[in-house]
């Protein structure tokens, strides 16, 4: 996949407005009952960077941005500014935030997870760009040290343990973590002297599967 491993500026996407997307098919029956499918299991997150502009400098930015990436071409990471932890924005992150997943005594890899859940439902979405430096790991109620006890790519956001967590026990995990996304536009439309006068250019971008 055509992906550039950089982060688009976060002083740049504070202040945009985007969030979860997903995609459900509604079908009214003759007798006023509804069917609904859906045809993804993860949500899809969309931004607009446009907001996030507050002057001519930061149009600069984006725009030199915009081009190195080639429009839509090559995608690259996104801070969401009102999702990017394992655990509440206001929180440091801890190794027991999230459950991951439990050992089997041949289990080595586990996929970096972050559980959404309301009432008795719950969804887990799989995190595959955690950020560098900032994951925590642990098993049952003790936490572990990267480079020692475990290695974790930042490219997927798999932990990859040196020896198996013993079957049974609790695999753990904290973290910040970025979108992966790509511009959802080839052109970028500004004009200075709207731009003085409160109108900002529409930029959007949308998450791409990795």
């Amino acid at each position: 996949m055509s992906f550039h491993d950089v982060r688009f500026p976060p002083s740049l996407s504070f202040g945009s407005v985007g969030g979860p997307q997903r995609r459900t098919d509604v079908v009214t029956l003759a007798n006023g009952f509804e069917e609904r499918n859906t045809p993804w299991a993860h949500s899809r997150r969309v931004y607009d960077a446009g907001l996030g502009m507050r002057s001519i400098d930061d149009v600069q930015e984006l725009t030199a941005f915009f081009e190195a990436r080639y429009g839509q071409m090559y995608g690259f990471r996104w801070k969401d500014w009102a999702d990017f932890k394992s655990c509440r924005s206001a929180l440091g992150v801890a190794f027991d935030d999230q459950v991951i997943g439990f050992g089997d005594g041949q289990q080595t890899d586990f996929q970096l997870i972050k559980t959404y859940a309301s009432g008795d439902h719950s969804y887990r979405r799989p995190i595959g760009k955690p950020v560098a430096g900032a994951v925590r790991v642990g098993v049952e109620q003790d936490e572990l040290q990267e480079g020692i006890d475990y290695e974790i790519d930042t490219a997927t956001g798999i932990v990859c343990f040196v020896n198996a967590p013993d079957s049974g026990l609790v695999v753990s995990a904290g973290f910040e973590f970025d979108v992966p996304v790509r511009f959802d536009t080839d052109r970028i439309l500004v004009s200075v002297a709207s731009f003085q006068a409160g109108q900002v250019p529409n930029v959007p971008v949308i998450e791409v599967r990795v």
